[in-house]
């Protein structure tokens, strides 16, 4: 832990950006290069920039995070990544935040003693994940910004590691890591950090065809911007270590204003305690006036979702409000960007005749000693203290300014002007190098790659798995299932939804096993507390001997299983992203049986991959969005049960959105499904296919089954999703 007891963290989205928030007060910066990072559009410095910004941050006593938390292909992370990060790892970058497992392993592999950050973008939800990072060697967990203050507190008390969260700045709808909206509709993945934010666009809410949300079409998917400056004290009493600001894509006078307020609150908590905290209503305000959507929310940290947390409104700033703007940008300006302060250091400067001028500096972190000549016997006037002092008092344009200078003269002496500018250039920027040394690395500590990889392994035969998500689904896939186990490719496997079939499990697995299939559980899509104690008190739900194996949708479940020693394989879900075969090596030495691929992938990436541990995915709707928010409660219509609406974006399209309300989640699914049912000639040496039932009736279940016994492709508005166009 720091000295100050939290860390104030500051988003850097250009090296502009970066000066502002270190002088500003912020402990700590996280920035991306030019490659791999979640913000792809922010003017991210590469090559000798990145490495200019690293010194900096450092000669301020601030530390700075590389953000490489995006997914990388198996191109990309073999042949690419080592050489990214080398000069960075080398120049002392004090950590790296990654999303992908297969960039974990790397960087473990690669830079032993490099810290790694898990990102926001893994989607930690409880301490199952964060205890399987640290098992993996991650250092500190960026938890999940729906969470709780209840659930952080627990992640906290049960694992110690080293957390951190979101306190201020724009709020994504979905949870981090499981949004494919932009990637489906544009090709531009947040998975990718290259998200073009449809979440912000006006969307009508429609159920079975009829308006719910109004005459006006509202930004139904768009949270309001969280500043928690009131949360402080509770936020820190909860475990959190580090308190990071969003908003690597804004200008640098908003990285300023946002860190300089948070600056002043922590450390009034850190001086007076909880108990005379207070806000300054001026302070509230210019949050407020640097950047707001319809207001601000406290985020999830005390509600799960609700109307007030959204960004209904969409009204434009009156000409007042832009004005203030204006001059707080132009103070800000001044104060911040335009000025930077100086870092103090001490000195001691000595002259007596027959010995060499020595200075020496010292300041946080380092110190240094520079021998000049001789001093002369003068031939008139000695030189005064005052004169000699005032010539090394001049720092000119380096990032110092002397706090204290003591001079120290033996006798009569005279130094030439010129010596004492050199001696102190020299003693100021090996001071510098000093400083900067403390936290570079030496270039043997990296290693390259001393694990090849297993090729994927085509597997000789390939069975089809169907998921459904009701009973009559299931009842359609049943009264097919004779012609579908005799097909070429046959039927082994049914998932069967946890979340809408819980009650009827064992009844309904008994029926699957009598058709000579294998029965699974597909686990729900967000595990939470709330899901962890339900498991605890029906262990019926996943340690049932009737159970052949588990679809697993994150983290959390897997360990769920592992620690409670559930029988039955495990095959990951796309949205447990194995986009790499260093992610597949990692999951195959947890055990992980089966790995379904990725979505985003195309049919070229994907060869890379998989193999015979593969399960593709033919048929179903993508899940666009997994949301905490929903919009029933957003509309004010929650019955507490689960429905199908519809969401109508600008050009008539309509999506999906189912409520899951047993977890309290929603999932916003495609407006076409995915159909491959006529490519199977090109989709060779997979181990599995699987056709997923999501919102379909009876009658469409059967459809699609025909189509796919006759190798047909589907007669109604359909999408190939990435196969052929994969993602930039």
């Amino acid at each position: 832990m720091e000295e100050r007891g939290l860390e104030l963290l500051a988003p850097a989205g250009s090296l502009e950006s970066l000066k502002a928030a270190v002088q500003a007060g912020a402990d700590a910066v996280y920035m991306g290069g030019t490659r791999f990072g979640a913000r792809a559009y922010a003017e991210n410095p590469g090559g000798e920039a990145l490495l200019e910004a690293i010194d900096y941050a450092h000669l301020y006593g601030v530390k700075l995070y590389l953000t490489v938390n995006t997914l990388l292909k198996d191109a990309e992370l073999e042949q690419e990544l080592y050489e990214y990060l080398r000069p960075c790892y080398e120049r002392g970058v004090d950590a790296v935040l990654v999303q992908d497992m297969g960039v974990l392993a790397a960087i473990r592999e690669w830079f032993p003693d490099l810290p790694v950050h898990a990102s926001t973008q893994m989607n930690l939800c409880g301490s199952g994940s964060v205890r399987l990072l640290e098992e993996a060697g991650v250092s500190r967990a960026v938890l999940a910004r729906e969470l709780s203050l209840a659930e952080i507190a627990r992640i906290h008390q049960e694992t110690g590691m080293e957390l951190e969260t979101f306190v201020h700045g724009a709020l994504c709808y979905c949870y981090s890591g499981q949004c494919l909206f932009s990637s489906i509709l544009g090709g531009r993945s947040g998975n990718r950090g290259r998200c073009a934010q449809p979440c912000r666009l006006s969307y009508e809410a429609l159920d079975h065809g009829n308006p719910v949300s109004g005459k006006a079409v509202k930004p139904l998917l768009s949270p309001k911007d969280i500043c928690t400056l009131d949360l402080i004290p509770r936020i820190a009493e909860a475990g959190v270590y580090s308190l990071k600001i969003e908003g690597r894509m804004k200008r640098p006078e908003y990285a300023a204003g946002v860190v300089r307020i948070y600056r002043k609150y922590i450390d009034r908590y850190l001086k007076d305690g909880k108990e005379k905290y207070r806000v300054d209503e001026a302070d509230r305000r210019e949050l407020l006036r640097l950047f707001n959507r319809d207001g601000f929310s406290g985020g999830y940290y005390e509600q799960h979702n609700g109307k007030n947390m959204m960004a209904l409104s969409d009204r434009p700033a009156k000409d007042a409000e832009k004005k203030a703007y204006e001059k707080l940008i132009g103070r800000l300006r001044a104060a911040y960007v335009e000025t930077e302060k100086k870092i103090p250091v001490r000195g001691t400067f000595l002259a007596a005749e027959g010995t060499p001028l020595t200075l020496h500096v010292r300041g946080r972190g380092a110190e240094i000693t520079v021998e000049g000549e001789m001093p002369q016997v003068p031939k008139t006037r000695p030189m005064e203290e005052e004169q000699i002092c005032r010539q090394l008092m001049k720092t000119g344009n380096t990032p110092f300014v002397w706090e204290d200078l003591q001079i120290r003269m033996e006798g009569p002496l005279f130094i030439p002007v010129q010596e004492l500018n050199r001696i102190r250039r020299e003693a100021l920027s090996g001071y510098e190098a000093a400083l900067l040394a403390h936290g570079r690395r030496a270039a043997g500590k990296a290693r390259e790659c001393i694990n090849p990889l297993r090729r994927p392994v085509p597997a000789e035969r390939t069975a089809l798995h169907i998921s459904v998500e009701t009973e009559e689904q299931l009842g359609a896939v049943l009264s097919a299932a004779e012609d579908l186990r005799r097909d070429r490719i046959p039927l082994t496997a049914i998932f069967l939804e946890q979340e809408t079939m819980e009650e009827y499990m064992s009844e309904l697995t008994e029926k699957v096993h009598r058709q000579g299939l294998e029965a699974w559980t597909a686990l729900p899509h967000i595990f939470r507390m709330g899901t962890e104690n339900r498991f605890y008190r029906h262990p019926e739900l996943w340690n049932g001997a009737y159970m052949d194996g588990f679809l697993v949708r994150n983290p959390e479940e897997y360990m769920f299983l592992k620690e409670n020693r559930a029988d039955g394989r495990i095959i990951l879900d796309h949205n447990v992203y194995t986009w790499n075969r260093r992610s597949r090596r990692f999951w195959k030495e947890q055990g992980a049986w089966m790995f379904t691929d990725p979505l985003e992938l195309n049919a070229g990436e994907l060869r890379a991959v998989s193999g015979e541990d593969s399960v593709r995915m033919i048929y179903g709707r993508y899940p666009m969005m997994v949301t905490a928010g929903c919009l029933h409660r957003t509309l004010d219509r929650c019955g507490n049960k689960p429905e199908v609406w519809t969401l109508r974006d600008r050009y008539a399209k309509e999506f999906p959105v189912k409520n899951y309300c047993r977890d309290c989640y929603n999932i916003i699914y495609n407006s076409q499904p995915l159909c491959l049912l006529d490519l199977e000639e090109k989709i060779r040496g997979i181990g599995a296919f699987r056709l997923s039932f999501t919102t379909e009736g009876k009658e469409q279940v059967s459809k699609v089954l025909d189509a796919w016994m006759k190798r047909e492709r589907l007669e109604a508005e359909i999408t190939r999703g990435h196969f052929k166009r994969g993602v930039e």
